[in-house]
């Protein structure tokens, strides 16, 4: 099952239970699902999936940011519930030494030796994160690790 039609599934199962925060909620996550989908026209998979829902996630959680400094905690609670919503569709984070063992791979395989290389190392090694890290924090450690 793609995570498209399970999120369908749960969006019937949240208006059968009249769950309208959460209803809304998916509803917003199948429509950005389903248009990524169209704007690809074909091959549109797992991995396009995950990549939009990574992306909804970290708007979520900019605009949950924006508004506790804007004074409204309200809204900052539903945006950051909404972001945690879409996690439980995304697979799990990788850990620190994950990551860097990820980035140590992708320079030995790209044979990066400085900042030059910067956006090689980072091109495979986000294709191997796809979605289970951010993408600055990975841009971060490739950063130390180029430099040191």
């Amino acid at each position: 099952m793609s995570i498209t039609e399970q999120v369908q599934k749960d969006m019937t199962v949240a208006m059968k239970a009249r769950d309208r925060r959460r209803t809304t909620a998916l509803r917003m996550i199948l429509s950005a699902l389903q248009l990524a989908a169209k704007e690809a026209g074909g091959g549109f998979g797992e991995k396009e999936e995950l990549a939009v829902l990574a992306a909804e996630k970290k708007r979520r959680l900019q605009a949950a940011e924006a508004f506790r400094d804007g004074g409204r905690q309200d809204r900052a609670a539903a945006e950051k519930a909404e972001a945690e919503l879409i996690d439980t569709y995304l697979p799990a984070g990788l850990e620190d030494e994950q990551l860097k063992a990820i980035i140590r791979e992708a320079i030995s395989e790209t044979g990066a030796a400085g900042m030059a290389d910067m956006g090689r190392v980072m091109k495979v090694a986000m294709e191997r994160v796809a979605a289970r890290a951010d993408g600055k924090v990975v841009s971060e450690m490739a950063r130390e690790a180029l430099s040191g």
